[in-house]
């Protein structure tokens, strides 16, 4: 059982990146600028993540559940969470804690899930 391992995408707020390391510092979250993802389409954005076995984290409701679906049929994905942007960063930060701690990285292979539950 492998522990999860977050991205961000370009689009997710770095507040939320930030909170979530500083509440549980064991946490992996790599950040979009660290991996160069501004300007990156969304099958480029998944294909990073699942290269490095990291669940993407994003507010991208619009386009990214479709460019999943697309990407799942032919590859495999470590797993996408929407977070939506009306969220309250604390919210956020507490529900992407608890997946951390609750689940494994294998529970998130083809999976999607948008957060509120």
């Amino acid at each position: 059982m492998t522990v999860v391992r977050f991205q961000a995408d370009a689009d997710l707020r770095q507040a939320i990146v930030t909170g979530t390391i500083r509440r549980q510092t064991d946490i992996d979250f790599q950040s979009a600028y660290a991996e160069g993802l501004e300007g990156k389409k969304d099958s480029e954005v998944l294909a990073i993540a699942a290269q490095d076995d990291r669940v993407l984290v994003t507010h991208d409701r619009k386009t990214m559940p479709a460019e999943f679906g697309k990407f799942i049929i032919s590859q495999t994905s470590s797993g996408v969470l929407v977070i939506s942007q009306n969220m309250p960063i604390t919210d956020a930060i507490e529900a992407l804690v608890l997946i951390w701690e609750a689940s494994t990285a294998e529970e998130w292979i083809n999976q999607i899930m948008s957060i509120p539950f």
